[in-house]
């Protein structure tokens, strides 16, 4: 379900895949969203540049993160995504939507950082965890929308 190369030893959890930090960026612009996506804006972004020794430092507000590993979900399996508890007790959470079954893509997702003192992250840092869950059978319509393949290069 991961293309990408993980460390079994290290991202591989009881319930779980945890999934890597690739980049940062920051949000410039207002998003649209209206009832059959017709008229959906993405709103404009700024990638943030990791210092020499690979860490950031982030003020509290939304950030859009993207993880380093390609997930290729099965016909018969949906994923949850949940942050890591060590990134909750800095005071920063990780807000996520349902993983669909066909989905093939290096995902995003919204980091909020809670914590009036911000956040420091290192590149490649172990933020989210995914968690598969089997469906009953094979789904006949699978995932195509514009997220499809998205970050894989």
């Amino acid at each position: 379900m991961l293309e990408s190369a993980i460390d079994p030893q290290v991202q591989t959890q009881m319930c779980g895949v945890e999934l890597t930090l690739q980049k940062i960026e920051e949000f410039r612009s207002q998003g649209v969203i209206a009832y059959d996506n017709s008229e959906r804006k993405l709103p404009a972004t700024q990638e943030l540049k990791f210092g020499e020794a690979g860490w950031i430092d982030l003020q509290p507000g939304s950030y859009l993160v993207t993880f380093n590993e390609i997930v290729n979900i099965p016909r018969d399996v949906a994923a949850l995504a949940r942050p890591r508890s060590s990134l909750l007790r800095c005071g920063a959470s990780l807000e996520t939507a349902l993983w669909d079954p066909g989905y093939r893509g290096r995902s995003q997702s919204l980091l909020v950082v809670h914590n009036p003192s911000g956040i420091r992250l290192k590149k490649n840092a172990r933020l989210l965890q995914l968690v598969f869950m089997r469906l009953d059978h094979q789904v006949e319509k699978v995932y195509s929308g514009i997220y499809q393949g998205e970050n894989v290069r």
